[in-house]
């Protein structure tokens, strides 16, 4: 045990962050995973967690502190004892001074709390369409209205996330979301978010060797299976797209790890488990790539439900530590949007990024006969220190291979 929580590093390029609340007080136990507060960084609010069991003897960063990657945040002592642990850790990097440690009240708590809900009255329409209370949502419109996205998101429509089959709930062609005027917080937000991705991107095409692979892939018995499937199901509790694309890159990485890790000290370092990060876009602007942990130990209808859950948890600024840290690999799919092949760029130190584009119908020849097929562009990105060309070249096949069995996966 360290002694010590320390303001964690939430993602490449993160040197600060500010505590925006603790769920937790002086003299309570908590246990490993376990949700303990909340910081703000150029990616939003993201809900932070303990990795170990340990009481917490005092909080040394009350709400509103901003305070550097590394430093203390909360003094732990181990489970059941009272006594204080004031060594401070050695890693510690200089920077702003402390706040002066005090006591501070007891928090309440997390727990439900009464709020007034806007619900922009498109969003409202379309969660009456969809038998959903928009009350329940949480909103990541402007000033935390429901909009039109955050019920889609609830019902099983992403955006961002790899295209739905096509009898998922589809948008009125004519909705507009009500016009809301954007705070001068959420312009902030959304530079430090554009800078924090220019940051990453910039060192990602500054120091990763890319090589870049393209296939072909006929998803026509994936999407026929898909289709077959959700055919009696509420939109809910439909399998998403994206969860059949995840399932597939997992296993075949069983099979390339180098593609599934992270280039640290001018070496590789493979991930001993796959947790794909989905590339989810924001409103109003920005990515974010949180981690979908445990694929391959998760059947289609658990990693649907925990794609529905990580894409609202995301636009509404609540992802947890651990899933925007953890990320072994991105799938990232501009399907959605018409883009027919994309070519991404790596998220350092990870290794890979995988790119699943349109599915378009086309002619397909198979077996000497001519058929038409809905066909999406498979790609992949890697860092040519970790991988070569041959080896990622067999990975796109495998995707390929497995993407022809969706019942399997």
């Amino acid at each position: 045990m360290s002694g010590h929580y320390l303001m964690p590093s939430l993602g490449s390029g993160m040197t600060s962050g500010r505590v925006l609340e603790w769920y937790v007080k002086p003299g309570q136990a908590v246990h490993r995973g376990e949700v303990i507060g909340l910081v703000d960084t150029d990616k939003g609010a993201i809900e932070i967690e303990v990795w170990e069991d340990a009481e917490v003897t005092e909080i040394l960063a009350p709400p509103g502190t901003t305070a550097d990657v590394g430093t203390p945040l909360l003094a732990l002592s181990p489970p059941g004892t009272a006594e204080p642990v004031t060594d401070a850790p050695s890693e510690i990097a200089a920077g702003p001074s402390r706040p002066k440690a005090k006591t501070p009240a007891p928090k309440r708590p997390p727990g439900p709390r009464a709020r007034k809900v806007r619900v922009t009255p498109v969003a409202r329409k379309r969660a009456e369409e969809l038998g959903l209370d928009p009350e329940s949502l949480t909103g990541t419109g402007p000033g935390g209205a429901v909009s039109l996205a955050d019920v889609d998101a609830a019902a099983g429509t992403p955006e961002g996330a790899p295209a739905e089959p096509s009898d998922a709930v589809a948008k009125p062609a004519a909705a507009v979301e009500a016009p809301v005027a954007p705070s001068a917080d959420e312009g902030d937000r959304h530079r430090a978010m554009r800078h924090a991705i220019a940051a990453a991107m910039t060192r990602s095409k500054r120091e990763i060797p890319h090589y870049y692979l393209a296939t072909s892939v006929s998803v026509e018995r994936a999407l026929d299976w898909i289709e077959k499937t959700n055919v009696d199901r509420a939109p809910a509790d439909r399998i998403l797209t994206a969860a059949l694309h995840l399932k597939a890159v997992a296993r075949a990485l069983e099979e390339y790890p180098e593609l599934n890790g992270f280039w640290e000290n001018d070496s590789l370092r493979m991930a001993d488990a796959v947790h794909p990060g989905l590339a989810i876009s924001l409103r109003g602007g920005g990515l974010v790539a949180p981690a979908i942990h445990d694929v391959l130990a998760r059947s289609l209808d658990e990693i649907s439900a925990a794609i529905r859950d990580v894409v609202q948890r995301a636009r509404a600024g609540r992802l947890r530590g651990s899933e925007v840290t953890d990320a072994t690999v991105t799938v990232t799919s501009l399907g959605d949007r018409g883009v027919e092949t994309v070519f991404g760029v790596i998220y350092p130190p990870q290794v890979a990024i995988v790119g699943v584009g349109r599915a378009l119908e086309r002619p397909w020849a198979e077996s000497g006969m001519l058929d038409v097929r809905r066909v999406v562009q498979l790609t992949l990105a890697a860092d040519h220190r970790a991988s070569d060309g041959h080896r990622g070249g067999l990975f796109l096949e495998r995707v390929a291979e497995l993407l022809q069995t969706p019942e399997s996966l």
